[in-house]
C-alpha cells in the first residue's frame, strides 16, 4: 500500500477503538475523571474481565492512559477535550442522520423534557446575573473528580429529599455527563412535576471543561 492508504489505515484505528456502544460508555465514563477499572465495571454493569479488554483496545489506540497505585489501575483520557469532541461529533451526527438514534432520543428522552436546552453561554450570563441554581445530578464521585464552578451535588436518587429546601425564587439548571444523559431529563421532569422552574445544560461536564469554561476540582 502507498503512503495515504497506510495513513488512512493509522487513522481508522479510532474508528474501529469507537465502533462499539459499550467502548463509548466507557468513553463517557471517563470524561468525567479518572477511574479505576473496577469502579468502571461497576458503573458500567460489566465484568471486570469484559471491561479491561475493552479499555486495552481504547489504551492501543490511544485514546486512553494507565496509572498504577498498589494492586489497582487507573484509567483516564489520554487527551480529553479531543475525546470529547469527537464523541460529542459522532452523537449529533447519529442523532441528526441515523433515523434508529433519532427514535430512541424522541421515546426515551425528548418525552420527558421537549423543552429547548440552556447553552452554555446562556447559562454563563445566567450565572453572572446570579438569577439560577446549577445543580449536578451525577454520582458524588464524579462530581468530586470534577464540576462546573458553583455548583451544588445532588445526585438523583436523593432529588426528591433536596426538592423540600429548593428555592422557588429561582431557575434550576441542570446538567450531568453530556447531552443525552438521561439523569439531567430525569431531575429536570421531576422538578417541573413539583411546580419549580427547571432546564437542562445543553451539553455536560465534559462538554463545558472542553470549552474551557469554569470548572472546579
Amino acid at each position: 500500500m502507498g503512503f495515504k492508504q497506510d495513513l488512512f489505515s493509522q487513522f481508522a484505528r479510532i474508528g474501529k477503538a469507537f465502533a462499539s456502544g459499550r467502548r463509548l460508555e466507557l468513553i463517557e465514563l471517563l470524561a468525567q475523571g479518572e477511574r479505576s477499572v473496577d469502579l468502571l465495571a461497576e458503573s458500567s454493569g460489566l465484568s471486570v474481565a469484559n471491561t479491561s479488554q475493552h479499555l486495552q483496545i481504547l489504551k492501543q489506540a490511544g485514546l486512553v492512559k494507565t496509572r498504577r497505585e498498589g494492586q489497582r489501575i487507573f484509567y483516564r483520557l489520554s487527551d480529553a477535550d479531543a475525546v470529547v469532541q469527537l464523541f460529542d461529533a459522532i452523537q449529533v451526527l447519529a442523532v441528526d442522520q441515523v433515523a434508529e438514534a433519532q427514535q430512541l432520543v424522541n421515546e426515551n428522552l425528548q418525552s420527558k423534557d421537549p423543552l429547548e436546552a440552556v447553552s452554555a453561554m446562556d447559562l454563563v450570563e445566567h450565572i453572572r446575573n446570579g438569577d439560577t441554581l446549577l445543580l449536578d445530578v451525577r454520582p458524588p464521585e464524579e462530581f468530586s473528580a470534577g464540576h462546573l464552578a458553583g455548583a451544588v451535588n445532588v445526585p438523583l436518587p436523593e432529588l426528591n429529599t433536596f426538592l423540600e429546601d429548593l428555592p422557588t425564587d429561582r431557575e434550576v439548571i441542570t446538567y450531568c455527563r453530556g447531552p443525552y444523559c438521561v439523569l439531567a431529563y430525569d431531575a429536570v421532569a421531576r422538578m417541573r412535576d413539583a411546580g419549580y422552574q427547571a432546564r437542562r445544560l445543553e451539553g455536560g461536564y465534559p462538554e463545558w471543561a472542553a470549552a474551557g469554561l469554569p470548572v472546579e476540582p
